[in-house]
């Protein structure tokens, strides 16, 4: 049965299969999580993403994970928080899901996720956090072997709060 962690950290330093980029749909990198990601992984990055753009929201592509200790890395591109109404927690239930499709797919057996769209894209994060962890139950419920590990990667104190709080 897979199991599921917070980790409070740098998510380019995690040693797992599979990092999650909380990416914009151009692939091109940013700030954030995403221009970390892009440094840490070295100019390869951007070419192999930029090869795959657009990503609408809620979609994700993968890429291999160049200098990162991640064999991989999935992009993913959350919602833009305008209130709730306009199906975000839907689509960012999805980002989580089409990451852990593509990952699995992909051969991997461990997978770490920052708090996707809580940064820049202003989603609260109390209401991404439980979004995150219903969408990734949820996932592995329905393939209980296909990941050893999915942690869920706190950067802040508050994402850390939040995230533990929803679990």
């Amino acid at each position: 049965m897979t199991r599921i962690e917070l980790e409070r950290g740098d998510i380019t330093a995690m040693a797992v299969d599979v990092i999650v980029n909380a990416a914009n749909s151009a692939l091109a990198g940013g700030g954030g999580v995403d221009g970390a990601i892009h440094r840490a992984a070295g100019p390869e990055l951007k070419a192999a993403s930029l090869a795959q753009a657009p990503c609408p929201t809620g979609e994700a592509r993968i890429t291999p994970g160049f200098r990162l200790p991640a064999r991989f890395v999935v992009h993913t591109v959350g919602p833009v928080w305008s209130g709730g109404g306009r199906e975000e927690a839907a689509l960012l239930a999805r980002c989580y899901r089409r990451s852990l499709d593509l990952a699995a797919e992909a051969g991997a057996r461990s997978i770490a996720f920052p708090a996707i769209s809580t940064g820049v894209y202003g989603y609260p994060r109390e209401a991404a956090a439980r979004v995150a962890v219903d969408a990734v139950r949820g996932w592995v419920e329905a393939h209980p072997d296909a990941f050893d590990r999915v942690v869920l990667v706190a950067f802040s104190a508050e994402d850390e709060r939040a995230l533990d709080a929803a679990l």
